[in-house]
């Protein structure tokens, strides 16, 4: 199926500037959708409370924490960590894409209401950590001020149009991660959880995804590059986490987010729905970013294969052993 786009202008005509103004009404269309099927909910309500005990420290009764306390498999608390880690820097998040998108009108509305439902999923990961004893207080607590501290930058600060591509991706992919974070970790709780919270990240993907769609409708040449760079260089927000390389070999192999997961969960879902590699009437420019977002995408895909393989591999070994 090929969808035509006009082709009205080039990067250099479509600024920052006209083009938050250029897509203010359909902000404000989605935002009253989202307002429509967005359910509020209590973070309280699923944290394990009675399975809670004092942690040394004010309390002369606390017990201090060990593993074993917790039903969380290990790749599960790996993944809780790094997963809570990244919503622990919301107030960064919050910073950029407010300089972005602007505090005022219907771009203004989102930018509050997103960080406010943000900022559930970081206070019921917290409390549901603690209360069910999942990970070490003490090291969570050093992870989030040295990482906090160090601050967030976009890799796409740069461009408003970028911003909005790279988070029609990034929300789809951090929902993808607490929905596996969850499948892995052991516990039906934590499960029901992080279900709720990936809830929210697919609304939110819904929101950029189809400003996104806008964005092409008006401006496909910029908004073909934008994609093609996001998806050639992404990144997920967390990458900045101490340890982060590590945990994400290990989220790989338990199957939270790895290469296969990334190509056919996260970035062909996003694709596909935009027609992004069907899209005509582009310019050279937007033509040759189309051509490298399709091979990009098919190496991307074989490294995937690949990946696969050893993970089967990997698999196969194991069971060996376990059967030795």
């Amino acid at each position: 199926m090929t969808i035509t786009s006009p082709h009205l202008g080039s990067p250099s005509v479509w600024t920052d500037a006209r083009l938050l103004h250029a897509l203010e009404e359909v902000v404000e269309t989605e935002l009253n959708r989202h307002l429509k099927v967005a359910k509020d909910w209590m973070p309280h309500e699923y944290v394990p409370w009675t399975d809670g005990r004092n942690f040394p420290g004010l309390f002369e009764d606390g017990v201090a924490w060990e593993k074993e306390q917790s039903k969380v498999t290990e790749v599960g608390r790996i993944a809780l960590v790094v997963n809570l880690l990244t919503e622990d820097n919301l107030p960064s998040y919050h910073h950029e894409i407010a300089t972005l998108f602007g505090r005022d009108g219907a771009w203004g509305t989102w930018v509050h209401r997103w960080t406010a439902e943000e900022g559930r999923h970081g206070i019921v990961m917290r409390d549901y950590l603690l209360a069910s004893r999942a990970v070490d207080p003490d090291k969570l607590e050093q992870f989030r001020m040295s990482h906090m501290s160090e601050g967030f930058e976009s890799d796409n600060r740069h461009s408003m149009l970028h911003s909005v591509a790279y988070v029609a991706f990034q929300e789809l992919a951090t929902r993808i991660s607490h929905r596996n974070t969850g499948h892995q970790s052991g516990d039906p709780v934590c499960d029901r959880m992080l279900s709720r919270i990936a809830t929210d990240e697919n609304l939110h993907m819904v929101f950029y995804r189809n400003l996104l769609k806008a964005a092409f409708e008006i401006a496909p040449d910029p908004t073909m590059q934008a994609v093609r760079d996001v998806v050639v260089n992404f990144r997920m927000p967390g990458h900045g986490i101490p340890g982060f390389e590590r945990a994400a070999a290990q989220m790989a192999i338990g199957e939270v987010y790895n290469l296969r997961i990334h190509h056919d969960d996260v970035l062909q879902p996003v694709l596909r729905f935009l027609k992004v590699l069907d899209i005509d009437g582009l310019g050279p420019e937007g033509l040759q970013a189309q051509q490298e977002l399709g091979l990009f995408m098919g190496g991307l895909d074989a490294q995937a294969a690949k990946f696969d393989e050893r993970l089967a591999a990997r698999r196969a070994r194991m069971a060996a052993r376990g059967q030795a």
